[in-house]
């Protein structure tokens, strides 16, 4: 399943909860999973609102926790110790990690320290790592999401009043494409920021898609002149999408030939943080017959402008050059397989011809090397046929 998260009023955090369980995923369910986590005093509420006609989720959580607020490694803490899936932890830990970067940039604190005052209480840790939750529920591959809408004006919180956007949303927000309205309210939050900030893949347009289903959610707020509401629009590839997919990237690339070897796997961990797909260093020969090095990226075009800054910050190129190309790639999905070794992150790809195979992710591959003393290469293919066999069991069933 694919989404599209059409932000017209903006995003927070219980706005995407409530268009998430709108979508179809059970209340119940989602509130004996947050349980796992160690808090105290959880309860939420959903009911349906109507904004402008539209039917709506709004999502209240009730909260009796005494801690007015959390450190990054707190929350940290809680979500690592929980019953939650592997990656429904992942990506919650991303969310907050996020957050955590623009507050400590914005408040000139270690990350680690950084304390969370309206994102710390339970209704924050509720709205995100519910939103993992739903996603997982609901078996979603892909997000993207719409251009986000700004309000303005002023907003009251611990740190005094504060310009809308407020500092940390704007932080979170770089390199995201947003929209002015001048309508005079927070319509994007820093939770609901971060959100979508880690968890689309890319922004604009609604994508190709069979439509299956719309979720609505609700602000706490009615504004005008427009409702108060994020739409979450949930569907499928076309059948010609369905195993190979086309989109356009942009290629950036440099030609290096004054810079110290050691530097080049150092700027390569750096882009790949930037949002890079790929990297790539290529022996060339330059004027005066010198040796260089091709540094040629891969990325989306909302990454473009973050990595040129990177490669021009980071090393000795004095300018880059870029443009779109087209590429097909075959339909995947990550998945957790169940391994001999235990839950292992791999990515499932199905061909052409419909068949499917498992490749596990290095890294995974290279711990369990490491601790067993075996080839990385017979890990490689045991992790490779045991998720075979898996999906092969399942299909069967």
């Amino acid at each position: 399943m694919i989404v599209y998260f059409d932000c017209f009023s903006g995003i927070s955090g219980d706005m995407t909860l409530g268009a998430l369980i709108d979508l179809g995923v059970p209340v119940k369910w989602l509130k004996e999973s947050l349980c796992s986590i160690p808090l105290t005093g959880f309860d939420m509420a959903v009911s349906s609102v109507v904004r402008h006609g539209i039917t709506a989720k709004s999502v209240h959580v009730y909260s009796g926790d005494k801690v007015q607020s959390r450190d990054y490694t707190e929350i940290k803490s809680l979500i690592e110790k929980s019953a939650l899936s592997v990656v429904v932890k992942e990506k919650s830990l991303k969310i907050f990690e996020r957050l955590a970067k623009a507050e400590s940039k914005i408040h000139g604190c270690p990350a680690e320290k950084v304390h969370f005052h309206e994102v710390g209480g339970i209704d924050a840790i509720a709205d995100i790592v519910g939103a993992a939750l739903c996603i997982e529920h609901l078996g979603i591959k892909k997000i993207i999401s719409s251009s986000l809408v700004l309000g303005t004006g002023f907003v009251s919180c611990r740190h005094g009043t504060l310009p809308v956007p407020a500092p940390a949303t704007l932080e979170i927000l770089k390199g995201v494409p947003i929209v002015g309205s001048g309508i005079s309210c927070e319509l994007v939050t820093p939770t609901g920021a971060a959100i979508i900030a880690t968890l689309a893949e890319s922004y604009g347009p609604i994508p190709d898609m069979v439509i299956k289903k719309t979720g609505y959610g609700a602000g706490k707020q009615d504004i005008e002149p427009k409702p108060n509401l994020l739409r979450i629009i949930a569907g499928t590839l076309p059948n010609h999408e369905a195993i190979c997919q086309q989109e356009t990237i942009v290629v950036i690339e440099a030609c290096i030939d004054d810079m110290n070897p050691e530097i080049f796997g150092f700027v390569m961990d750096r882009l790949f943080e930037d949002g890079a797909l790929d990297v790539y260093w290529i022996p060339v020969f330059m004027k005066k017959n010198r040796p260089g090095t091709m540094m040629q990226v891969l990325c989306r075009n909302i990454r473009k402008d973050i990595i040129i800054k990177r490669i021009l910050s980071e090393t000795t190129s004095l300018g880059v050059r870029y443009y779109n190309v087209e590429r097909v790639i075959l339909a995947r999905e990550e998945i957790i397989v169940k391994t001999r070794y235990g839950m292992i992150k791999a990515k499932r790809i199905t061909d052409p011809a419909g068949s499917m195979r498992i490749v596990p992710e290095y890294e995974a591959c290279k711990k369990i090397a490491f601790e067993k003393s075996i080839p990385i290469r017979i890990v490689y293919d045991i992790i490779a046929r045991d998720g075979t066999q898996l999906s092969l069991d399942k299909k069967h069933a």
